[in-house]
């Protein structure tokens, strides 16, 4: 269980057992909550309700291939109706989502913003109409969610930065690209936090030197390629390593640096561990990734909803402060994992990636040298 409805029975787990919690340990007090409080799982008016609304599918593929899919399971799981709906990257659609879901009666509110000032303004109607708010993996800034289900994004990055750090073992004070996500986005700035607090002592003590240093818009992966294509211009192609904060912007990243005869010897960051990302990992191309497990993500945001759209009020173990209000809300904090060559099959081995997916075509002998199957 990743919270407490009972704030005196003790018994919390820290958000690195959690990691090893299933669905149906998670679930197990919700579920047995949500059978008392109605007649049946789709009958009345009075089952519970939960809306999600999801941010895109072209940052990242992750929140259609796994988000979506472990929230359904859960609420499935759980005998809870859901409405579950994407909005591609639109502000505008973001809100008449939530505008739909409130009118159509939501008890519970789970968010992925689009920018915290879009998101502010669907929790505070959401809040307005007594209706329960959760941020999922995104705070948003100033936004007075009830509470917040993401993984320890600052370790995110330092993961990133203590990987490019072992993948440039050897090299000569090396020029480091950096490339960080949407600057809207409270993660990347988080990310940036953590793997900034790995590298900026070693651009002090000269050991690495400091490249360019770029955002990119809406973690938009073309955008991400173009920036990183003037980067290597504006360096003579002298960039040694690539702090790219997610997988799509490492392909991005290796898709020009591909064009330049480049790829596989600077080394490349990455985030999610998508198949994508997993791919250009084998082929040497990309040197680690940062697996969370969304599973368990969407399972802690679930047994919350759970739980407040069954009139309960769950303690977490942790809190997190909005930049903007100083407020403490509290928070979920799953524990992210490095991933290399070396411990792809832990990512198959978790469910996460299909290897008949990750092991197709060309990627078949390379999964063999590495006994992934």
């Amino acid at each position: 269980m990743h919270f407490s409805t009972n704030p005196g029975s003790g018994g919390r787990r820290t958000a690195r057992a959690a990691l090893g919690a299933t669905a149906a340990a998670a679930l197990a007090l919700t579920m047995t909550a949500c059978n008392a409080g109605e007649d049946d799982a789709g009958g009345g008016g009075d089952a519970p309700l939960v809306g999600v609304i999801l941010p895109d599918s072209a940052s990242s593929d992750r929140w259609e291939t796994a988000d979506r899919k472990y929230l359904e399971a859960a609420f499935d799981a759980a005998g809870v109706e859901h409405d579950i709906q994407n909005a591609q990257g639109s502000r505008e659609d973001f809100q008449t989502i939530a505008d739909q879901m409130l009118t159509k009666g939501v008890d519970v509110l789970i968010t992925v913003n689009l920018d915290s000032g879009t998101g502010a303004t669907v929790i505070e109607k959401a809040k307005s109409q007594g209706v329960a708010t959760i941020d999922y993996d995104r705070l948003t800034e100033g936004g007075g969610a009830d509470y917040y289900v993401s993984f320890d994004n600052e370790r995110v990055g330092v993961l990133q930065g203590e990987g490019l750090v072992t993948c440039l073992e050897g090299v000569e004070k090396p020029l480091i690209a950096e490339l960080n996500g949407s600057p809207t986005d409270n993660n990347a700035t988080l990310f940036k936090n953590g793997y900034d607090s790995v590298l900026d002592p070693l651009y002090a003590d000269g050991t690495f030197e400091k490249g360019p240093d770029e955002w990119v818009p809406d973690w938009d992966n073309a955008q991400g390629g173009t920036l990183f294509e003037q980067m290597l211009t504006d360096t003579g192609t002298e960039v040694d390593g690539v702090l790219a904060a997610n997988d799509g912007l490492a392909h991005a990243v290796i898709t020009v640096l591909e064009r330049n005869s480049l790829n596989g010897t600077v080394p490349v960051t990455g985030q999610d561990a998508t198949i994508q990302g997993l791919q250009n990992i084998l082929s040497g191309d990309q040197c680690m990734t940062v697996y969370k497990a969304i599973e368990e993500e969407a399972n802690a945001a679930a047994e919350l909803a759970v739980a407040l759209a069954n009139g309960e009020k769950p303690t977490t173990d942790a809190t997190v402060v909005d930049p903007v209000t100083s407020a403490d809300v509290a928070s979920v904090l799953l524990e992210p994992v490095a991933v290399t060559a070396h411990n792809i099959q832990d990512v198959v081995d978790d469910g996460y990636a299909d290897p008949a997916e990750l092991c197709a075509g060309d990627y078949a002998p390379l999964c063999e040298e590495h006994g992934i199957g």
